[in-house]
């Protein structure tokens, strides 16, 4: 019995240095692993664990430590959450500065520098309309500088109906119109020039006027019928040309489908012969509206000036 019992007991502690044995290897695997075992470390460590939460560090490196993955987030104290304060730019306006158009309306100038297209058109009348709103007594200012319903190499890119529905808004207003020519006044462009009120027609030394007679956009596959359609209404609106520049140049309609059966170019002393215009612009001319100064522009946008 006794040696039995010997036995058994050597049997018991040789089983229980296996153990230890295992138990110390894969510690030792585990330290070996550093980060890679941090996970399985973790998921026995809850917030509720009466033990003490160990710190593992990633990597092995110090200061890389990771504790308690359940724990609740803290708020961060970095720069990127603090609040925005005073930033460089807060001296700027609170509103965008105005454009060119916009300075140039609020000196009751209106500029027509391309062809008449229905956008252009759309611009023209709305501020003619938005003038004789502000102020129905202070006269409007239209420099020209268009090449009419055609491109500069005469395509046509626009109805004529275009010119008039620009012509309809300027005597439609009852304010004073000064027109001046500058560069090109083609076509519908040059009807719009002679427009103005009489007196108050200019032209710069070097600008060009010239009338042509209403031009046909590209035809495509259309039917005869609807080219008959369209010849007519062709010759309509070519009545309606004749019959402006009748009114504002003084001249009789067939004189001035005389002229028109050719490009009539004219330089602008040849203009005033004409009739098209009255003056040729010079520095004195009075073609422009008073300009408000800056602070006065400051004030009426909203902007207020700080002291220094």
């Amino acid at each position: 019995m006794k040696s039995t019992y010997v036995v058994s007991s050597v049997t018991c502690s040789a089983r229980a240095a296996r153990v230890a044995h295992g138990d110390h290897l894969r510690s030792a695997a585990n330290r070996r692993v550093g980060a890679k075992t941090a996970p399985q470390h973790l998921e026995r460590v809850t917030t509720t664990s009466r033990r003490r939460p160990r710190t593992i560090h990633a990597h092995g490196r110090p200061g890389a430590a990771i504790s308690n993955a359940y724990a609740s987030p803290q708020a961060s104290n970095s720069p990127a959450s603090a609040n925005p304060g005073t930033s460089y730019s807060e001296h700027k306006p609170k509103t965008p500065p105005p454009d060119l158009p916009s300075l140039l309306l609020d000196s009751r100038i209106v500029y027509i520098g391309m062809p008449l297209v229905p956008a252009v058109t759309e611009l023209i009348v709305s501020e003619l309309l938005y003038l004789q709103y502000t102020d129905q007594k202070k006269p409007c200012y239209i420099y020209i500088n268009s090449t009419g319903c055609t491109r500069a190499d005469g395509e046509v890119v626009g109805f004529e109906t275009e010119a008039t529905a620009i012509f309809d808004t300027m005597k439609y207003i009852g304010n004073e119109i000064y027109t001046v020519g500058t560069g090109v006044a083609i076509g519908q462009a040059c009807m719009l020039l002679s427009a103005g009120d009489k007196g108050k027609r200019y032209m710069t030394p070097h600008a060009t006027a010239m009338l042509h007679q209403p031009r046909v956009p590209s035809t495509g596959e259309r039917q005869a019928t609807e080219l008959n359609i369209k010849w007519r209404e062709t010759l309509a609106q070519k009545k309606s040309l004749l019959d402006i520049l009748s009114q504002t140049t003084g001249h009789s309609v067939a004189k001035l489908d005389k002229d028109m059966q050719r490009p009539l170019y004219m330089t602008a002393k040849d203009a005033i012969e004409y009739g098209i215009v009255d003056k040729v612009i010079e520095r004195e001319s009075n073609a422009i509206a008073d300009v408000m100064s800056a602070s006065a522009w400051d004030s009426a946008a909203g902007l207020v000036q700080k002291p220094v």
